[in-house]
């Protein structure tokens, strides 16, 4: 079960918990990504962010096995010149900074930033005249995010503390926003696209990666919180996604698929929780995949 989050005006959200409900969707996401963090601050470039029931990475590091969601994400000398603390702490699923064709002097925002990695890409993208925010709840993965941009000697960069259903920031004042296999770790997405929504430039662009699904997936999966803060339980139907996206006010919203997750992947992430993984494949196959998600904000409109 998830953590209903009331929205009160200027978008300040509270979670409203059941004591039956604990730890909640975003407690047990602040506490293991600020563990995956705080491997990696303490342990520098030999560290790795995965680890057993770690997040997205399914233990791989500590397996020797291949992570199908985090694995080959950036292209070939994309990440040469950052600190190797963001690469290792990069917990995504995509690659947004090079599909969201971002431009000199532009405004960007990452939702979810963790160590920084989408951030310090953007700011480089967007040059001197441009800007970067990270938005991250984790005080351990903003502690490491600031440590990696001024490693890297990027300037125009600025990390925000905050949840991504409540945004920090002025209405109007983004002109892209990104993120990271992290829309679908919240417990009220649709408060996460209207944050979105507001915080856009007429004009503005939405253009994330997540992890989608396609058709009916086991019951089983949704109501494990371990998958959950895994990338799987949390991930929207496409055609939900869209629906949620239209409903906020956003138009000309696609998903592009950038992986498709086949049922031997999904082994890797379903083996430590608990679920019957042989009972399950055939059910899944196919059915999550990394996709490209896109959305523009109208040139003229008032938030939904």
């Amino acid at each position: 079960m998830t953590t209903p989050i009331s929205i009160t005006p200027r978008g300040t959200a509270t979670a409203t918990e059941n004591p039956a409900e604990a730890p909640s969707v975003t407690e047990l996401v602040r506490e293991r990504y600020g563990a995956a963090a705080r491997r990696v601050l303490e342990a520098g470039d030999a560290a790795s962010c995965c680890g057993p029931q770690s997040s997205c990475c399914g233990g791989s590091a500590f397996n020797g096995a291949v992570d199908p969601i985090t694995s080959n994400l950036y292209v070939n000398g994309e990440t040469d010149e950052l600190p190797g603390a963001a690469v290792l702490a990069s917990l995504g699923c995509g690659n947004p900074t090079a599909l969201a064709a971002l431009e000199p002097g532009q405004v960007v925002l990452d939702l979810g930033s963790g160590g920084g990695i989408d951030v310090i890409l953007s700011a480089r993208r967007v040059g001197p005249t441009g800007k970067a925010y990270g938005l991250d709840m984790t005080d351990d993965m903003l502690a490491l995010a600031r440590q990696n941009a001024a490693e890297a000697g990027i300037g125009n960069v600025e990390f925000l503390k905050g949840q991504i259903e409540a945004i920090p920031l002025p209405d109007e004042s983004v002109d892209v926003i990104i993120s990271n296999c992290v829309i679908n770790l919240s417990g009220d997405k649709r408060a996460v696209l209207a944050e979105a929504f507001r915080v856009l430039k007429p004009g503005g662009r939405f253009a994330v990666s997540d992890v989608v699904v396609r058709g009916a997936v086991p019951a089983a999966v949704r109501r494990s919180m371990e998958l959950w803060v895994g990338c799987v339980a949390g991930a929207l139907e496409e055609s939900e996604f869209l629906g949620l996206l239209e409903s906020v006010g956003f138009v000309d919203a696609s998903i592009e698929p950038t992986r498709v997750y086949r049922s031997e992947d999904a082994r890797q992430f379903l083996q430590e929780s608990g679920i019957d993984v042989d009972d399950h494949l055939d059910d899944i196959d196919g059915r999550f995949m990394a996709a490209f998600v896109r959305a523009s904000k109208p040139q003229a409109s008032s938030a939904a």
